[in-house]
């Protein structure tokens, strides 16, 4: 029983690890003596039995009784148990000789009759002796109590043998204590690091497993957090690990994945061994990825977890590009199934809400999000066969098998015939990622939860990938190449038999071209719309490759990327991170925010840096000068520009338009093609000069410009779509949060979109919201239905068959919404705070084109409709509705009357 109580106080801090932050126990001066006795009876296993040289003499113990000093524990009216004993007091003395030598202390056993030791004394029960777990619970209550005594450890300990002795001893307590000596001494900052750090970083990194194995999460732990202070401190440990220890690390986290703290600490250990020069091997990613997606995505992982798995797949993705391919999509494709998760179950929960039509479009978005993911699923899993080959698919021996047992392809995954894998190619792999991010897009547009979820789901790094990096171009040029060796080994083999290989050759030239540009354009929307959460700008902010890269982008100089929308995203981008006033709570101090609707033209002016960005958050963070590539001049320029009473022209398209297709030159001035009445204004404004940001900034250059984008339908057939009320209350919102109508605005319009600004300045005036309205000096009507369209006024049977949308219904002619919009704008007119340009279409426009060469054709927007009654009219001669704003030269009236209206209010506001 007294060896039991003995080993009770042995180990009675080894099943929990955070006992270790208590008080210790022992002393923090102990005596080097002491220490020393305890690092030989770790070494040695035990005890010496020899009698010391010189007889056996006693010393005086701690309470001042016959007894000994060193090691030991009192029990039972302060007998002692477990200690040291030599011959006479100065025997035990450290002197210079005995530091470099400190194996001559002798022991020898207790007896009824003196204060002697009892050495070996073993546990009837168990049989396990306890010198060594007595020594050792010492030696980590030491290395506890003070620096002066992990000092003192090492000293005595200098090639770590002893301390390596325990690691490796039998007895699990001494594991544990042995474990927690390593982890201190080597947290310890102040004691110098040896080469034999590498030796315990494996034997710890064994233990773990070896704990993991038998559910010992206690001894698991100490050993782990031990293991992680060796990897820290020793780059050769780091090597070591690498090279033989990450099959041990893997499957322990396997093993472990109900508890947490380890997961932790495995995620940071795994991070540690990626830093720096060293580098997972590609299998070892491959493997790796099963494991770290999981991390990023349980519910329960820990934002330590997440952050270090989210790092360790950049860096994989970052090391072997197309190669991870597969692992890149596959993360997109779990979030992106996660999220419709998440929005299915708000739908359904959800009471029923009073806007139906916006339910629509959220069902919609889910119902298209579950295609897209289905298809990314798809080509996930047949391009990590293609790569893996089949010599390493059967028997489910491929590196990413782990990876592919996961939700959602492991379904795909088991359903494959192996020796019949379905070929994918990178423009498949690529339209499956671009569909894939603009579901995220269009599910997470309006749902800030769906947005923070996805920020720490690492969205922001996968983006980073997508934009900045070339997978999909090497991916296919990898393709290319070998459909260019096959075609030279067919080749070969056909002119032995002296046949043509003419047909043949066409195969290298079947490689089709990624779709990478629409990837990095949606990769940039996205990345626009998430720019204003804090996390996101701290990550770009701090990343001064991806600065560069947005910098370059928006000035039209990355090749291929030349895409007015994608600069104008990553010019928005820049101007949201760079925003440093999130913390502000003075309203008129707030930077402009800039969401994924509102466009920038021509994002390389000079007047679109931002200012206080460039001299607050970049002189602080210092990612990038974003003024590396403005002239000398850019500071009077700016100056000159913010000076000037200068306007904002806002630009709003309408039904079937875009931001920049609906303002683009026209060939002639009506439409002689459109196939069904969707493909209005399809055809039309796809190519040629976008001529607000071509002619009219050179022309008036005295403006900020923008183009607005909302989704419209003509009919229900093609989706749903928010009726004019909605459509202009989210735009205002947009647009109050750009701080548009701190200066003097107009608005240049087509078809609806002249309602829609109609609604949003009449909702600004009656819900008081900042200086819009009064700041509002001029709009633009291109063919505005201010009364009403025909094309709402087709008999009913017209209307059964093209289903037409809520906000086709709202333009019947009468309509008493429109008049009392219209008499809105009249009274702003009326009392010369707004001034109106309209332009009246004169030629009829096709809306359903039929066999035989006929079409049904209508003049949408006829001139008592376009002309609201006030203000100037300019009747555009042989101009359909669809080409009414798209001028065909500067002469043209569509043009040339709207700059001259701009000088006007520019003069008169001046």
């Amino acid at each position: 029983m007294l060896v039991a109580a003995i080993m009770d106080i042995v180990t009675s801090n080894c099943d929990d690890v955070d006992m270790v932050r208590l008080k210790p126990t022992l002393s923090g001066a102990a005596a080097m003596r002491d220490i020393a006795a305890a690092l030989q009876v770790i070494e040695e296993g035990g005890m010496h039995m020899d009698d010391p040289p010189g007889g056996t003499g006693e010393q005086e113990d701690d309470d001042g009784g016959p007894g000994l000093k060193g090691i030991g524990i009192k029990v039972l009216g302060g007998t002692s148990v477990v200690g040291l004993s030599t011959s006479n007091g100065s025997s035990m003395e450290l002197d210079n000789s005995y530091k470099s030598t400190p194996k001559t202390l002798q022991f020898k056993k207790l007896n009824d009759n003196s204060a002697a030791v009892i050495p070996g004394l073993w546990d009837d029960l168990h049989s396990q002796h306890v010198a060594v777990p007595f020594a050792t619970w010492a030696l980590a209550n030491w290395a506890m109590a003070s620096d002066v005594n992990r000092s003192h450890i090492q000293e005595l300990d200098r090639d770590g043998h002893a301390v390596m002795s325990a690691l490796v001893a039998p007895e699990r307590s001494v594991k544990w204590h042995a474990s927690l000596v390593a982890r201190l001494l080597l947290e310890d900052q102040n004691l110098h690091i040896n080469d034999y750090i590498s030796d315990w970083s494996s034997t710890l990194l064994k233990t773990v497993y070896q704990a993991s194995k038998t559910n010992d999460i206690s001894l698991t732990r100490v050993a782990l957090t031990a293991f992680l202070s060796s990897i820290e401190r020793s780059p050769q440990a780091r090597r070591v690990v690498i090279e033989k220890g990450l099959d041990l690390m893997r499957e322990t986290a396997k093993r472990t994945i109900d508890h947490n703290s380890v997961q932790e600490s495995l995620a940071k250990g795994l991070e540690l061994l990626c830093s720096e020069d060293m580098h997972l091997s590609l299998e070892e990613g491959q493997k790796w990825s099963g494991i770290l997606l999981p991390w990023v995505f349980r519910e329960n992982s820990s934002d330590a977890i997440r952050s270090s798995a989210i790092t360790i797949l950049s860096r994989i993705c970052e090391d072997y590009g197309p190669s991870s391919i597969p692992i890149s999509q596959g993360w997109l494709d779990i979030m992106l199934s996660d999220i419709l998760k998440l929005r299915k179950l708000s739908l359904k929960g959800s009471a029923q809400p009073k806007d139906k039509v916006k339910t629509q479009i959220d069902q919609s978005n889910v119902v298209s999000g579950n295609q897209s993911a289905n298809q990314l699923a798809n080509a996930v899993v047949n391009l990590a066969l293609n790569q893996s080959g089949t010599e390493s698919i059967n028997g489910d021996l491929s590196p990413l098998a782990d990876f592919l047992g996961l939700e959602p392809f492991i379904g795909i995954y088991r359903n494959l015939k192996k020796d019949n894998i379905p070929k994918v190619n990178a423009a498949e792999s690529a339209l499956a990622t671009l569909k894939g991010i603009k579901a995220l897009t269009e599910i997470c547009s309006d749902d800030l939860f769906c947005q923070n979820k996805i920020i720490d789901y690492g969205v922001v790094s996968l983006l980073r990938r997508f934009l900045l990096n070339d997978d999909y171009e090497k991916l296919a040029a990898i393709e290319a190449y070998d459909a260019s060796r096959d075609m030279e080994t067919k080749d070969k083999s056909v002119n032995v038999h002296g046949e043509s290989s003419v047909q043949d050759a066409h195969g290298s030239s079947s490689v089709r071209v990624p779709p990478v540009a629409h990837v990095r354009r949606h990769a940039a929307r996205l990345l626009t719309l998430l720019s204003v959460h804090p996390k996101v700008k701290k990550l770009i902010r701090d990343d001064e490759a991806w600065c560069h890269w947005l910098e370059e982008c928006a000035n039209g100089k990355i090749s291929g990327n030349n895409d007015l929308k994608t600069q104008s995203y990553a010019r928005a981008t820049l101007l949201n991170i760079f925003c440093d006033d999130d913390n502000s709570g003075d309203k008129d101090a707030r930077c402009a925010r800039y969401t994924e609707m509102i466009f920038l033209i021509n994002p390389d002016m000079p007047h679109w840096e931002c200012r206080k960005g460039r001299h607050t958050s970049t002189e602080k963070q210092n990612p990038i000068d974003v003024s590396d590539d403005i002239s000398p001049n850019y500071d009077n320029r700016l100056e000159s520009q913010l000076g000037d009473p200068s306007l904002d022209v806002i630009f709003v398209h309408g039904l079937r338009g875009g931001p920049f297709k609906t303002w683009r030159l026209s060939e002639c001035k009506s439409s002689s093609k459109s196939g069904l009445v969707e493909k209005i204004d399809e055809e039309a404004g796809k190519q040629g000069t976008f001529w607000p940001g071509e002619w009219l900034s050179a022309d008036f250059p005295h403006a900020r410009m923008f183009s607005l984008k909302y989704k419209t339908n003509l009919t229900q057939w093609s989706g749903s779509s928010l009726p004019l009320q909605e459509v202009s209350s989210m735009l205002l919102e947009k647009l109050l949060a750009a701080r548009i109508g701190d200066r003097p605005v107009v608005f240049v319009t087509h078809s609806m979109g002249g309602l829609v600004v109609k609604q949003m300045l009449h909702q600004a005036s009656a819900e008081n919201r900042g200086n819009l309205v009064k700041n509002t000096v001029g709009v633009v009507f291109y063919s505005c239905p201010h009364f009403g369209s025909k094309l709402a006024d087709m008999p009913w049977r017209m209307g059964y068959v093209l289903r037409p949308a809520p906000s086709i219904g709202e333009l019947r002619s009468g309509s008493t919404r429109l008049v009392e919009l219209n008499d809105f704008i009249r009274d702003l007119h009326k009392k010369g705070s707004l001034d109106v340009l309209s332009f009246c279409e004169t030629k009829v426009t096709p809306i359903v084109e039929g066999y035989g060469g006929w079409a049904f054709r209508l003049e949408i927007v006829p001139i008592e409709s376009a002309y609201p009654g006030f203000g100037e009219l300019v009747v555009l001669e042989s101009t359909d509705h669809v080409n009414s704003c798209k001028p065909i030269s500067r002469a043209d009236p569509s043009y040339s009357e709207t700059l001259q209206f701009l000088h006007k209010l520019r003069a008169a506001y001046r």
